[in-house]
């Protein structure tokens, strides 16, 4: 072969053959950025249709695995059910908003519009703050203490 020639086909006189994966792909990214034309309300050139089918695709991508891990979490301790809820919430799809709020109508105390009240937020945030500092400051007291009462229970 001469310098001149094509090195990337092997056989100049046929004319390349082109994947079917690689059409597939172009052709699917091609309809994610006229999508995102269409659904979006930020995307006014190419690049930014282009950045805005990316965030989605890796929110989409991040939200199943942080789903993924909590069913995992379902029958080992920890917060399941918490952390579906964080995975669904990363998902851009609507599907996904209705899930949230059924779960959501079905925990106890929680109204039927599924929105917990200003007042319940606010409670919660200040016993969060209040027993964090008193873990802070009387950590070292209050273990000790307990550990004196646990001793005395037992002798």
């Amino acid at each position: 072969m001469s310098q001149g020639d094509d090195e990337s086909n092997p056989n100049p006189e046929q004319p390349d053959q082109h994947h079917p994966f690689r059409e597939a792909g172009h052709t699917l990214a091609d309809a994610a950025i006229e999508a995102e034309f269409e659904t979006g309300h930020r995307e006014e050139t190419l690049e930014e249709a282009r950045s805005g089918a990316i965030r989605r695709t890796v929110r989409a991508t991040g939200g199943f695995v942080v789903i993924g891990i909590g069913v995992a979490l379902l029958p080992l301790p920890g917060p399941g059910w918490v952390v579906i809820i964080v995975g669904l919430s990363m998902l851009p799809f609507a599907w996904a908003e209705r899930t949230i709020l059924t779960i959501r109508r079905n925990i106890p105390g929680v109204p039927d519009e599924g929105r917990v009240p200003l007042s319940t937020w606010i409670v919660m945030g200040t016993m969060v703050v209040v027993f964090s500092a008193l873990a802070f400051f009387f950590g070292g007291a209050i273990g000790s203490w307990l550990g004196d009462l646990w001793t005395g229970i037992w002798e």
